[in-house]
């Protein structure tokens, strides 16, 4: 059995990713089945997987124009606390052992968000599932993602997209879009990348976080990051 390249990881999946489809509202069945299927897998191998999650297929915060962006943010966050509850589920019934932690209180949900807790769980083979954000407004899942990746000692940090990696123009509305194996966040700066917000990118470059940016949409991806192989776009400081 091929070893892991990244022991401890954290994985960033955005809410639409649970949708049918990898957009849009709701679950999908089989999309949390094979999510949680290669979870399991990179588990069994002894990595250590903490996740992320967004809430955008239940409530975007920013698109809910008719409450405050404050409010509308906040309702966001409790949509991340029931997408962990989902995906929850579906690991536990892969045979792993699952803590839902988040930083806004819901005690008969999930246990209070504790970096020094969660990093024990990691090395105890638990997945950690982080809810809620930052617990604050105005603030995106990248930069939280990026912000518990650093907490949480990661070896990387893990960016699921619906694009093959990073590109330096949306390949989905132009097809001569180039491609990039692999960029400094110097040059994915000055380039003006957007692959993800710019706070989140300055506080990975500025705390030496290495991240993967790759497709979820291939079966087999999150295990092929996870080993090192040559899968999507590597971000290093």
């Amino acid at each position: 059995m091929k070893h892991l390249k990244y022991k401890r990881l954290l994985l960033k999946l955005s809410g639409e990713a649970l949708a049918p489809g990898g957009k849009g509202t709701g679950f999908s069945v089989d999309n949390l089945k094979r999510y949680s299927s290669e979870i399991a897998e990179i588990s069994r191998r002894g990595g250590e997987v903490a996740i992320v999650l967004g809430g955008g297929n239940i409530l975007r915060g920013a698109q809910l124009k008719e409450v405050s962006r404050s409010t509308a943010d906040r309702m966001g966050m409790l949509a991340t606390v029931i997408n962990s509850l989902a995906l929850s589920e579906f690991l536990i019934s892969e045979g792993l052992k699952v803590s839902i932690m988040s930083i806004i209180s819901v005690p008969e949900l999930a246990e209070p968000y504790n970096p020094l807790k969660a990093r024990d769980y990691l090395s105890e083979g638990r997945v950690v599932i982080l809810a809620g954000g930052t617990g604050n407004p105005y603030v995106t899942t990248d930069t939280a993602s990026v912000i518990r990746a650093l907490e949480l000692e990661t070896d990387i940090m893990l960016k699921a997209t619906k694009v093959k990696g990073v590109y330096d123009s949306d390949p989905e509305r132009n097809p001569n879009a180039k491609f990039f194996k692999e960029l400094s966040y110097d040059q994915a700066i000055a380039m003006d990348l957007r692959f993800m917000d710019k706070v989140a990118m300055e506080i990975a470059r500025e705390n030496g976080l290495k991240i993967a940016v790759f497709s979820l949409l291939e079966e087999g991806n999150l295990i092929r990051v996870a080993l090192g192989e040559d899968v999507g776009t590597i971000i290093h400081p």
